[in-house]
């Protein structure tokens, strides 16, 4: 606390606010490019029946956020009594619908929010032009065409902000247990890494990322108790902000100083070092064959609409909200996983025919059993 006393001081309040988001998102940038974080990966791998080293990595991320988060709440360093996921009336109707959108837009797109963001850094235009258009469609969603579509759909089933929308208080959990089953999840998830045999660098830049969005919440708080001015306390999300940011560029002459406007420049600038140092710099394209971009193009805009009713990403809503144990985190967090475990089968799951060892995806099967009916 003293040594942001003293850069307060001397820097001022944007530079402050603005350094927070910047030291935020290149320490969860770093982290996630080097450790491969990704909700979808770990979703898939589960949903094929195993758990390996995506589901490791995922879980090693989730828990260290769970665990160190609710330690800062049991120490007094973080008061989720303002947080906008607990004390704002919420969307379960958006977290159930929105997440499903999300999590098959993100199979569809090979890639989530902060995934896009993370391979666009390294060069995957692929994912450049995804997210582009995610975040043009999550604009839109938020304030343009598509905005009264979503507020029909998020006030079909809400729920009141504080008590209500504590997971916590409505199971009756008591103080510690929140963090209990934090570091329980961290555990299994190193006894996990150790049996999948996980590199150590790997299991440290998992752990990093949610050290990263642990980060944000005690930087954001700390801040908001020195600053003269109302300072959200928040962490990592990527699909408000990157819409803030990428609208900012565009509308707006002067930009308003916001941990958003620094959060997501800070993980491309995270995972473009990370990937310079690990010799991972790579231009890829769409390819008719193995890469068609309507798909893309599809899954991008499902993941636009759908993480803005859900209140946010597989980062923002399944996990940072998650984490301060936000009921529509973990709605959402479920809804996303099962519609990408669904779109997966549907899409992508390879299932045997009659055609010796051939194997197809059962849409394309259905297909092939009209036209031979026909």
């Amino acid at each position: 606390m003293i040594g942001m006393t003293e850069f307060l001081d001397f820097w001022g309040e944007d530079i402050t606010i603005l350094a927070i988001g910047l030291i935020t998102g290149l320490l969860f940038g770093i982290f996630a490019q080097r450790s491969k974080f990704c909700f979808r990966s770990a979703v898939l791998e589960m949903s094929h029946g195993f758990a390996g080293k995506k589901t490791a990595v995922w879980l090693l991320a989730f828990g260290a956020t769970l665990a160190g988060t609710q330690g800062l709440i049991l120490s007094g360093m973080l008061d989720v009594a303002e947080v906008r996921q607990l004390a704002s009336r919420g969307s379960l109707s958006g977290a159930i619908i929105g997440g499903a959108m999300f999590g098959a837009g993100m199979v569809m797109a090979r890639g989530c929010a902060s995934r896009i963001l993370i391979l666009s850094a390294n060069g995957n235009l692929r994912m450049l032009v995804t997210g582009l258009v995610l975040t043009i469609v999550a604009q839109a969603s938020y304030s343009g065409l598509l905005s009264p579509l979503r507020e029909y759909i998020a006030d079909m089933w809400t729920v009141s902000g504080g008590a209500e929308r504590d997971l916590s208080a409505i199971l009756g959990l008591s103080g510690y247990t929140p963090f209990v089953i934090g570091v329980a999840i961290l555990v299994a998830a190193i006894s996990l890494a150790i049996h999948v045999k996980m590199r150590g660098w790997v299991v440290f830049g998992a752990i990093g990322v949610g050290v990263a969005i642990t980060l944000g919440w005690a930087l954001t708080y700390a801040l908001s108790h020195l600053s003269f001015d109302p300072v959200a306390v928040r962490s990592v999300n990527f699909i408000g902000p990157s819409a803030d940011t990428l609208m900012g560029f565009i509308t707006e002459r002067s930009l308003p100083i916001t941990f958003n406007l620094a959060l997501v420049p800070g993980v491309f600038a995270g995972s473009l070092l990370a990937a310079a140092f690990g010799r991972e710099l790579k231009l890829e394209c769409f390819s008719v064959e193995n890469r068609p971009m309507p798909r893309y193009i599809v899954g991008a805009v499902l993941m636009g609409f759908g993480g803005m009713l859900a209140g946010g990403c597989a980062v923002g809503s399944a996990v940072s909200g998650s984490s301060v144990f936000a009921l529509t985190g973990w709605v959402a967090m479920v809804s996303m996983g099962l519609a990408a475990a669904l779109t997966d089968a549907m899409l992508d799951r390879e299932y045997p025919t009659d055609h010796g060892n051939d194997v197809i995806p059962p849409v394309r099967w259905a297909r092939r059993m009209i036209s031979a009916a026909k």
